[in-house]
């Protein structure tokens, strides 16, 4: 593997990012338990992202660049749920625990779906750091088993 596959800003794994949060996205909205809202900085900032190299005052841009991807809000309108997408093809304890410590610093309430090839993971990242580093399968409740798998043939398809 070189060293641009190898760093997580290459544009591999920028585009296998991408794939990772179409999946998320149109996943639960076929389970249809939830109104999914991108909420990353991304696509709610999309000027201060393409500029953000020529902002001065970092710590700002670094609150924003934390944003959460998605907010998923139930279909009776009781539960909100921030979640960050992370794709990972070996995931280990050691840099679940980074990636979740890492969100929590600036959004306590906060759940992480990781998709991998054996399949798609989601939890509150509060659990993650307790359990050290495991993290529960996403729940049938959630995705029912059906939808999870053909979503996970169709990410690899693309990411392989």
């Amino acid at each position: 593997m070189s060293n641009q596959e190898n760093n997580r800003y290459s544009p591999k794994n920028f585009i296998k990012g991408k794939i990772t949060e179409l999946v998320f996205d149109q996943m639960f909205r076929e389970a249809g338990q939830f109104t999914i809202l991108p909420f990353g900085y991304e696509r709610t900032l999309p000027e201060l992202a393409q500029y953000s190299s020529e902002v001065k005052y970092k710590p700002v841009l670094d609150n924003v660049r934390s944003a959460p991807d998605f907010v998923l809000i139930s279909n009776d309108k009781t539960e909100v749920y921030m979640v960050e997408v992370k794709y990972r093809t070996n995931p280990s304890k050691a840099d679940l625990i980074e990636i979740v410590e890492k969100i929590r610093d600036r959004w306590e309430s906060i759940w992480i779906f990781l998709a991998t090839p054996d399949g798609f993971y989601f939890d509150s990242c509060t659990n993650v750091v307790k359990k050290e580093g495991e993290i529960a399968r996403l729940d049938f409740g959630w995705v029912p088993e059906d939808i999870q798998k053909k979503y996970l043939e169709l990410m690899k398809e693309f990411i392989r």
